[in-house]
């Protein structure tokens, strides 16, 4: 099971939305899903050196994101914000 939000079985450093919106903060610019996956990697151990993320819950957190409408493909196949209103 995957969750969105924290719960008493899920920290709020694991949570889905937790992870999307760390996520989001490297995404200033387009960028391929590698790249994101270096920067979001970095900029997380050195915040949080005791919780690891792994790749499949980034990427989960990734789908999240697009799932929910806040991340999207450019024409060149990299990921970018979603310019919400």
């Amino acid at each position: 099971m995957f969750l969105l939000l924290p719960t008493k079985g899920v920290s709020p450093e694991r949570a889905l939305l937790t992870i999307g919106s760390e996520i989001l903060e490297n995404l200033r610019n387009p960028m391929s899903i590698s790249a994101l996956w270096e920067s979001f990697n970095d900029s997380h151990s050195r915040d949080n050196g005791t919780t690891r993320i792994t790749f499949d819950w980034f990427s989960l957190a990734v789908s999240t994101l697009y799932a929910i409408k806040l991340i999207e493909e450019t024409d060149a196949g990299y990921i970018k914000r979603a310019n919400v209103p």
